[in-house]
């Protein structure tokens, strides 16, 4: 995890970051910085749908997709939506430790038996189900998939700000990650 900056105090984070919407996100998260009333989105973040991530933020402060390992490449029309309607100009994808996106054919039989006995499935239909989409969502590992999305989202978007980002499950802490 040579990759990440530690943000501790405000000195830590990057001049370019500073007085932006992602430097007032890591000051919010892992700083506790007091929060102040928004009247439009100041940001997209995108991360993770896992249930163990919590961002401290003000209402208001951001547009928040939360995907399967922070994959936004079937939420474009969503991104899209934020930056031309929301008017926003900054993303912060966030991915995190341990995420239950990467080696998805580990879990291809817990997967296929939970549908089957908390879903209702029949157990052909549901190995059909993993075999069509897992390969979509698999993402390898975090870190290199979240620099990639990063990558595509700069290309895609070249007037927003794309910035790749790492959360610790256990603190809660936000990184910033090294390109």
């Amino acid at each position: 995890m040579n990759r990440l900056i530690a943000i501790n105090r405000i000195s830590d984070i990057p001049a370019k970051y500073r007085n932006t919407p992602i430097g007032r996100l890591l000051e919010y998260q892992n700083l506790d910085r007091p929060f102040k009333p928004y009247s439009k989105a100041q940001l997209l973040i995108g991360m993770c749908m896992d249930s163990r991530k919590l961002l401290h933020i003000p209402d208001n402060f951001a547009f928040v997709l939360r995907t399967g390992g922070a994959n936004l490449r079937y939420s474009e029309f969503k991104v899209s939506y934020a930056i031309a309607v929301g008017g926003v100009s900054h993303i912060a994808l966030i991915t995190h430790d341990h995420c239950g996106m990467v080696n998805l054919p580990a879990r291809k039989d817990l997967f296929i038996k939970g549908l089957v006995k908390k879903g209702g499935w029949k157990k052909k239909d549901a190995e059909e189900h993993f075999r069509n989409f897992s390969h979509l969502f698999e993402i390898g590992n975090e870190t290199n998939f979240v620099l990639s999305e990063v990558k595509r989202l700069r290309l895609r978007y070249p007037k927003v700000k794309v910035t790749p980002m790492f959360y610790k499950v256990h603190n809660s802490q936000l990184f910033l990650l090294k390109e």
